[in-house]
């Protein structure tokens, strides 16, 4: 069975609505080969790429890249960079698994300097007056289908005289605006369109905290001082290179189901993610092969996701929501 063959029954065995990983492309296989973080040339060539790409995506300087979850990426970043008076916009699930990590890291051994943590629902943002070393957010809160835009988060940063950082898990690519963030957290394997495994942190300024950890401390990773993501990084190789083809069927889907089920979402346009759509009536699936978004949230109503056709690229047509119903 040849690659395209291979694909095309992968991808037709299973329907997806997920948040990520999305649909398998062609250019994740034909990214992988043998490889090694050191003296491998061939491979030095494809990080050097990824890499490149991974930091005009971001608008950030540097980046640092672990084996694991974005959730990873996300803890050690904290431990790495945050300090001071910290305040997170309260989205949902995933502010709280943040506010979680900052709580552990408050009580860490680590620790010396985060020293108060405050929490604002996102729709009252605006109402801050206070001042913070830290403005801390989920850019696209996949639980409950929300995006806060960036620019609103940038005008929070400036208010409070603070520096801000994006949980981008579910933005990184597919949202404007991350370059005014300062550092950031993302995976390799939604809005990248990678395969799962990888995680990135993208920041511009040094982290200032000293970690007395070999793991936890991002100079390790900096310095490639265990095994990195390799087979990942090459996964991504071929998709960045056709990026915005890969990302033109995300704004396929989206826009199709927003004609057909947008009267039923909950949130004006610009809190609308290209990610996903959270619509107020119950999705069913018309076929046993179809998988469902469950989302972490004890949410009322369904929330689809977009990445379900994105091998298909300039191809898209939208036609995967045919297999769903309200």
């Amino acid at each position: 069975m040849n690659i395209k063959k291979f694909i095309l029954k992968k991808n037709t065995s299973k329907k997806i609505f997920t948040p990520g990983p999305s649909s398998l492309s062609e250019e994740n296989i034909l990214g992988l080969e043998p490889c090694f973080g050191r003296n491998d040339n061939s491979y030095k060539k494809i990080e050097k790429f990824v890499i490149k790409k991974i930091k005009n995506i971001s608008g950030q300087k540097n980046v640092a890249y672990l084996q694991g979850s974005a959730s990873l990426a996300l803890e050690i970043a904290i431990h790495n960079f945050i300090y001071g008076r910290v305040l997170l916009v309260n989205t949902g699930v995933y502010s709280d698994r943040l506010f979680y990590m900052m709580k552990n890291f408050s009580k860490s051994r680590f620790n010396k300097k985060l020293k108060k943590i405050e929490k604002i629902d996102w729709r009252k943002i605006s109402q801050v007056k206070k001042k913070y070393d830290w403005v801390i957010s989920c850019v696209t809160e996949t639980s409950i289908g929300l995006k806060i835009p960036i620019s609103e988060l940038y005008k929070l940063k400036k208010k409070t005289n603070s520096k801000l950082f994006l949980d981008a898990t579910a933005s990184i690519g597919l949202e404007k605006d991350h370059r005014l963030g300062n550092l950031m957290c993302f995976s390799s394997c939604k809005g990248l369109f990678g395969l799962t495994g990888a995680s990135f942190i993208c920041y511009n300024e040094k982290p200032k905290n000293k970690i007395s950890s070999f793991y936890f401390d991002i100079n390790s990773h900096l310095n490639h001082r265990m095994t990195g993501p390799y087979h990942i990084i090459g996964s991504l190789y071929y998709v960045l290179k056709k990026y915005d083809q890969f990302k033109h069927s995300v704004q396929v889907n989206k826009k199709k189901f927003l004609n057909k089920f947008g009267n039923l979402s909950p949130y004006p346009i610009k809190n609308q993610p290209l990610i996903c759509t959270h619509i107020t009536k119950k999705i069913f699936k018309k076929n046993s092969n179809t998988i469902l978004y469950k989302p972490r949230s004890k949410l009322k109503g369904s929330i689809v996701c977009h990445l379900g056709e994105v091998h298909l690229k300039k191809k898209s047509k939208g036609n995967i929501i045919n297999n769903i119903r309200v």
